[in-house]
């Protein structure tokens, strides 16, 4: 799964138990009080392979393993956050993500016999430091996307972006270079 080789995601007894006690973790996260933050804040540890400092989670979030998630300090994330995890998920420092947005590292193959087998794909997904995601936005398998970037809500990325731009589309482009009229 991590080596990014064709997987048994469906019918692999110890992916499905580590996936149902992700699950149970995030049941038990998006059921804490707002008015209990270093509980939020201890389950997201238990939850991400790495968490920096000052990440708040507003549920609901959902994810598939957690252990592949890593996130620098200040990482904040809206509403419905969605990330598959088979594979690396890392986010840099002082990264927001809008709401009703997913990250998805899984892919399928576009044979369905290949498919129909429960196989599947991981590509990790890289995001640097200071990036802005607007709301609904989903990055696809083995993006990156470079530091001080913003992201378009709606926005469907499905190539690397460089550092310093703001992306836009389904799917997203490149709209705008930050560097340009950088102080």
């Amino acid at each position: 799964m991590l080596a990014g080789e064709l997987y048994d995601a469906n019918y692999n007894p110890g992916l499905m138990q580590e996936r149902i006690a992700c699950k149970d973790l995030c049941i038990q996260l998006n059921n804490t009080p707002f008015s209990q933050p270093a509980k939020q804040e201890e389950l997201v540890r238990r939850i991400f392979g790495k968490a920096g400092k000052n990440p708040v989670v507003v549920p609901p979030l959902w994810c598939d393993y957690g252990y592949n998630i890593e996130v620098g300090d200040n990482f904040f994330t809206n509403h419905n956050l969605v990330i598959l995890d088979p594979a690396k998920v890392i986010f840099g420092d002082n990264v927001f993500v809008g709401p009703n947005c997913c990250f998805a590292t899984a892919g399928h193959p576009l044979d369905a016999e290949t498919r129909n087998k429960g196989l599947e794909f991981a590509r990790p997904i890289k995001v640097g430091d200071n990036v802005w995601f607007g709301a609904g936005v989903t990055v696809l398998p083995g993006v990156t996307i470079g530091d001080n970037c913003v992201i378009a809500a709606g926005s469907v990325v499905t190539k690397d972006i460089p550092p310093y731009s703001v992306a836009a589309g389904v799917p997203a482009v490149i709209k705008k270079n930050l560097a340009v009229n950088k102080e």
